[in-house]
């Protein structure tokens, strides 16, 4: 038999409204690839790119690991939710001493708000047909 050498990889899974991000980081240099592309690339604006690195930031292990992260569903907004999420999750198998801070800055607590249902007899969830008095 031979042995494997270990490899260090932490994982972790984000969600946001109807995103699911699954996130794999490893030691490396700080790149972070994003369903083949790089998070710049893959996400068009510049605080949505701040809002998936404030983990990171807020732990001081911005450069520290590479991270691959695949995530469907959504849109723009609840991607980059599920991906903070995602890597807030794999930081704390990292390290546990990092839960008082992210637990602090609300990271590791799933946003649960979802689009409200459309009513019949409405024109979206809560907008109702003009009223006329004639």
């Amino acid at each position: 038999m031979t042995k494997r050498k270990a490899n260090l990889s932490y994982n972790g899974t984000g969600r946001r409204k109807s995103s699911v991000a699954r996130v794999f980081m490893t030691p490396g240099s700080g790149n972070i690839i994003v369903n083949g592309k790089t998070l710049e690339d893959y996400l068009p604006f510049a605080t949505l790119i701040m809002e998936v690195r404030s983990p990171l930031v807020l732990t001081e292990t911005l450069d520290q690991y590479d991270i691959k992260i695949n995530v469907i569903g959504g849109g723009y907004s609840g991607q980059a939710g599920a991906m903070r999420h995602g890597i807030s999750r794999a930081l704390l198998e990292v390290s546990s001493d990092f839960r008082p801070a992210l637990k602090s800055a609300g990271f590791l607590t799933r946003d649960s708000r979802v689009k409200e249902r459309k009513k019949y007899g409405l024109k979206k969830a809560r907008r109702a047909p003009q009223f006329s008095k004639r």
